[in-house]
């Protein structure tokens, strides 16, 4: 068998995925200019895991359950637009009360990974032939690619949170909210 289009197909899959997150790593990376490399490499691992968790649920569901999954795919754009929403809508709020630099929570940060990656459940449509071992596969490839790209935003984020200082709070509120329309809007 010839890997080459597998490992093409699941690399651009990776990078095509891992959009959202960057933005949402460049926004978080706005909101905490200071923000330590563990700190970094967490939010990057959250978005990484589930953005490979997802296409894996969704070739399950294609295999298992395909007829409640297509139901579904019609409310996930606006599951992510509101969850996008309330994050980036509580930063805006924080930015202009100038609250102090403080660091992620968890909570928060689960669901910036599944409000980002929940489209990728959509992918399990395109990875449906794929055997089971090829799926998780290509869900680790995602992953990797994933975390590379969403360390690349947070230190672009942090370079210019710096320099942004009082406002990057409220930009990065508003670029989370812009990716919630933009992924309501595209699906």
């Amino acid at each position: 068998m010839n890997y080459l289009p597998f490992l093409i197909n699941s690399c651009l899959l990776g990078i095509g995925l891992a959009m959202d997150s960057f933005s949402v790593s460049l926004a978080n990376g706005l909101n905490q200019p200071s923000m330590k490399q563990k700190e970094e490499v967490k939010i990057a691992s959250t978005f990484a895991f589930f953005q490979g968790l997802m296409p894996l649920l969704g070739w399950f569901f294609v295999h298992t359950l395909l007829t409640y999954f297509q139901s579904f795919e019609k409310i996930i754009p606006w599951i992510a637009f509101l969850l996008l929403s309330f994050i980036g809508g509580k930063m805006i709020y924080e930015g202009f009360n100038h609250k102090e630099e403080e660091e992620l929570s968890n909570g928060t940060l689960v669901v910036q990974g599944i409000a980002t990656s929940i489209d990728a459940l959509s992918v399990g449509f395109t990875i449906a032939h794929y055997s089971f071992l090829m799926a998780l596969g290509s869900a680790f490839i995602i992953a990797f690619i994933t975390f590379i790209i969403c360390m690349i935003g947070i230190k672009i984020g942090k370079k210019a949170g710096t320099h942004l200082a009082g406002k990057a709070s409220i930009i990065g509120g508003i670029i989370l909210i812009a990716i919630g329309i933009e992924i309501l809007l595209s699906r």
